[in-house]
């Protein structure tokens, strides 16, 4: 008996650690950036997977459709990511098996992930991704996104990353909701130029999604044509205080 109690004080002062789970972030993808136009929702994201400051890999899709009417981007840990859509995958699945001719919408898969993450993070457990979710269904268009921590809004545009510093002042300016499909890709393409610029975490190598009432389509990769010579470029911090 007294062996046994001996054990366990022992085991409570051990500094031996229990079970871990990740949390921190490894591999990890950058911006995401969303809007809405005239017929539906455009996403873009370059496809870069950063290991710690290393550009590792250079083919990573972080847009993904879910069922039939919704579209999802994410920047953040890709294996989370990966693990979202596992749990997308099997909704969508359960979904389609009651056969009643009804399909989950961009607004319950949105709040079924408002859902996902802040149980999560109520665990100490997060899944490290910031997440939009846009779609189409029965003429009404959706835009939203969740944080890690499971704060979740919609609006007209939306950006993760650095585009929520970059590319949400460009999008202000420049938005408008009776955008065409080519103004909107302009837009995007704009946005993820300056992305490119300036987080070096990006790569060039881009895709666009759009999602209408007619489904979800997704480019393939494709570079954009960028312009280094600019001035300021040469010698960015001339000029600032305390620089070096």
């Amino acid at each position: 008996m007294g062996s046994s109690s001996e054990t366990k004080q022992n085991s409570l002062l051990s500094s031996e650690p229990g079970i871990q789970r990740t949390q921190y972030p490894y591999v990890t993808g950058s911006s995401v950036v969303a809007l809405k136009y005239k017929d539906g929702i455009l996403m873009a994201a370059d496809m870069g997977g950063s290991y710690g400051s290393t550009l590792r890999y250079k083919s990573v899709e972080r847009i993904k459709p879910v069922g039939k009417h919704s579209l999802i981007g994410a920047s953040g840990e890709i294996s989370d990511f990966q693990e979202i859509m596992r749990y997308l995958d099997e909704q969508v699945l359960n979904d389609n098996m009651w056969d009643d001719g009804n399909s989950l919408g961009p607004k319950e898969i949105h709040s079924y992930l408002t859902r996902v993450m802040y149980n999560r993070r109520n665990k100490f457990d997060p899944l490290w991704n910031t997440l939009l979710l846009g779609g189409v269904k029965k003429g009404k268009k959706f835009l939203g996104m969740v944080t890690m921590i499971g704060v979740n809004f919609e609006e007209n545009h939306v950006a993760t990353g650095f585009g929520n510093h970059m590319a949400q002042p460009i999008l202000r300016s420049e938005w408008h909701e009776n955008l065409t499909f080519e103004e909107g890709v302009t837009l995007l393409e704009k946005c993820m130029r300056v992305l490119l610029y300036r987080d070096r975490s990006a790569v060039n190598k881009f895709q666009i999604a759009k999602i209408t009432e007619e489904g979800v389509t997704i480019s393939q990769p494709y570079a954009l044509k960028t312009f280094w010579g600019f001035k300021a470029f040469e010698n960015p911090t001339a000029g600032a205080e305390g620089s070096w």
